[in-house]
């Protein structure tokens, strides 16, 4: 199966900037979308910023303009920069990886999470 390994995340204060990177063991050949979700404690875990093997973005309102999400083909890495950084970003960071063969057929993954704390 395919194993997905987050880091980067850390302590910074509001304003300021991190970069995020999941790094996977495989590369996907076919169909797939990769994404970041986020998790606070009583929430649930809500999508971030995705990107689909053919290129195409897809952003939560709360992050547009802030937070760019892009890929390394060659290294199997997807990245997530934010910039402009809030209190309320302050969550678990995942990696998220849906592989789509013949429908229905669709595999997920998850990687095991990466702290961001925003705080001053």
């Amino acid at each position: 199966q395919v194993q997905l390994v987050e880091s980067g995340g850390g302590l910074v204060r509001p304003g300021g900037s991190l970069k995020l990177s999941c790094v996977a063991s495989e590369r996907f050949g076919g169909r797939y979308v990769m994404a970041w979700f986020r998790q606070v404690p009583g929430d649930q875990r809500e999508p971030v910023a995705a990107i689909s093997s053919n290129g195409n973005l897809d952003y939560d309102d709360s992050v547009k303009g802030r937070f760019t999400i892009s890929r390394d083909i060659a290294k199997n890495t997807m990245y997530l920069e934010m910039s402009s950084l809030k209190p309320e970003d302050t969550a678990i960071y995942y990696c998220n990886v849906k592989i789509f063969g013949v429908s229905p057929t669709m595999l997920e993954y998850w990687g095991q999470g990466t702290q961001v704390t925003v705080s001053s």
